[in-house]
C-alpha cells in the first residue's frame, strides 16, 4: 500500500540537531537551533514563567477544551503586546491563539489560500527555510524579493523595494519584523516607513512574522514595524511566537492577528479564522496560555520577565561581541564587521556548505548549511572554540 512513498530526508535544521545529540564527541557546540542558552549552557526557566506557575498551581481546576480561537485573555494581552497598548484601533484587530509561531504562519497560509487564491507571496531572499514549505504546503506560489547583501551585511533596501514596486496589488509580502532570520540584518525605522507607503500605494498585503520580539531592540521597539503599519490604516498579517521569549519552546505559544478596516470585518475575519482553526487542529492548548497570560496582565511579573528578557538580549549581544574579538585575534587580515552590523539572535557568517561541513566534522561545531549561527546558544566557554573552528575552515582549501 505504501511502497509509493519516498523517504523524508529531513528538516535542515531539525536534522542536524538530532545530529547533534549522536555525537559522542565532548566539547561539541550546537548553534544551528534557533534558542536562548543561559552562560552555563541551558535552556532557562524564566523567574516570571516560574512564578505565574507557581500562583496558577494554587488554583488547579478542571482543563476544559479553550474555544477554537483560544483563550480570550491571552488574546487580549498578545494583541496589546503586539500592536501597542494605546492603539486606537484594536477592535478592527482579528486576534487568534495559535500553536507557536509556525501554527500562526499556517492558519494565516490557509485563510489566504482561500480567501486570496491568486495572490503570490514574497519572501526575503534568503528567509527562513520553512516559510517555503508553509505556503507552499497550502497551495500558494512562493516567490522571492532582494533583502541581503553579501558584500555590506546589510539589507539591500532599494533593491528591495525596486523588486516590490513591481508586484501587482493583492500579492502578499513575507516581512520579518525584528530580528530577520537567517541574515540578522534588519530595516531601520524610516526604512520601515518608507516601506509602508510602498505597500499602500501598490496595494500590497504584508505577513510579518515575528519570532524574536524583545531580542533585537526592546520589546517595545521591535514591534515598531508592525505597530507603524497599523497606524497607516494598512491591512495586515501578523504572526507571533512566545517560544524564545517566555522561554516556552515546548508550550507552543503563538498568535495570529490580522489588521481589518473595520470593526464589522475584524469579526467576520476572526469567524473564518476559527474556522480555519477547526480544519487544522480544532483548540489549543491551555497551559503555556494561561502563564504568559498571567505575566502580562500582572504588572510585577511583567515587569519582570521584561528584565530578564532584557538580559537575555544583553547577552547575546556579549556574545556577539565576544565572538568578533576573538575572530580578529585569531585572524586579524580577517573581515568579521558583519557581525557588528547585524542584530538579534542570528549571525550570517558567509561561510560556504563546505566549510559549515568542515567544523562539524573537524570541530564538532554545528551551524546550519547556509552558515547561520546561533549567538543565543554561545557562551564565554564556547567562544574560543568556535572562532578557532571558524577560523581553520575558512584557512583550510576545500576541495571536495
Amino acid at each position: 500500500m505504501f511502497k509509493h512513498v519516498e523517504p523524508y530526508p529531513g528538516d535542515p535544521i531539525l536534522t542536524l540537531n538530532e545530529q547533534f545529540g549522536a555525537d559522542p564527541r565532548p566539547g561539541k557546540v550546537n548553534l544551528s537551533i534557533g534558542v536562548y542558552l543561559t552562560e552555563a549552557g541551558k535552556l532557562p526557566a524564566m523567574g516570571s514563567v516560574l512564578a505565574a506557575e507557581a500562583a496558577l498551581a494554587q488554583t488547579a481546576g478542571p482543563r476544559p477544551y479553550l474555544p477554537m480561537e483560544g483563550s480570550a485573555v491571552y488574546r487580549h494581552a498578545v494583541r496589546e503586546l503586539t500592536f501597542g497598548k494605546g492603539f486606537d484601533g484594536i477592535d478592527r484587530i482579528a486576534t487568534a491563539q495559535t500553536l507557536g509561531g509556525s501554527g500562526a504562519l499556517k492558519v494565516g497560509a490557509d485563510f489566504i489560500a482561500r480567501y486570496f487564491p491568486q495572490a503570490r507571496v514574497w519572501a526575503s531572499d534568503p528567509t527562513w527555510d520553512n516559510h517555503h514549505s508553509i505556503f507552499a504546503g497550502a497551495g500558494l506560489t512562493v516567490e522571492k524579493y532582494p533583502y541581503y547583501d553579501a558584500a555590506t551585511s546589510q539589507v539591500d533596501f532599494r533593491a528591495m523595494l525596486a523588486a516590490l514596486e513591481l508586484l501587482p496589488a493583492g500579492d502578499v509580502v513575507l516581512l520579518h519584523a525584528c530580528c530577520h532570520n537567517p541574515t540578522g540584518a534588519d530595516l531601520d525605522d524610516e526604512q520601515w516607513r518608507e516601506l509602508a507607503q510602498l505597500v499602500k500605494r501598490r496595494g500590497l498585503l504584508p505577513f510579518f512574522d515575528m519570532a524574536y520580539q524583545g531580542f533585537g531592540r526592546g520589546v517595545e521597539e521591535d514591534a515598531f514595524a508592525i505597530r507603524h503599519f497599523a497606524q497607516e490604516g494598512i491591512a495586515l498579517f501578523a504572526a507571533t511566537s512566545f517560544s524564545k521569549n517566555f522561554s516556552l519552546y515546548g508550550e507552543r505559544c503563538g498568535s495570529l492577528s490580522i489588521a481589518c478596516g473595520d470593526a464589522g470585518q475584524a469579526a467576520n475575519v476572526l469567524g473564518q479564522l476559527k474556522a480555519t482553526i477547526r480544519r487544522n487542529y480544532s483548540s489549543p492548548p491551555t497551559h503555556g496560555a494561561r502563564i504568559i497570560e498571567r505575566i502580562l496582565t500582572d504588572g510585577e511579573l511583567r515587569a519582570g520577565w521584561q528584565a530578564e528578557l532584557d538580559g537575555m538580549r544583553a547577552r547575546v549581544a556579549a556574545m556577539r561581541t565576544a565572538l568578533h574579538q576573538a575572530l580578529c585575534a585569531s585572524m586579524p587580515d580577517g573581515d568579521f564587521s558583519y557581525l557588528g552590523k547585524q542584530t538579534g539572535m542570528f549571525s550570517y557568517t558567509g561561510l560556504t556548505a563546505m566549510q559549515v561541513a568542515a567544523m562539524r566534522e573537524e570541530s564538532a561545531v554545528y551551524l546550519v548549511g547556509t552558515g547561520r549561527l546561533c549567538l543565543a546558544a554561545l557562551t564565554a566557554a564556547s567562544v574560543p572554540v568556535v572562532a578557532q573552528a571558524m577560523v581553520k575552515a575558512i584557512k583550510t582549501p576545500l576541495t571536495k
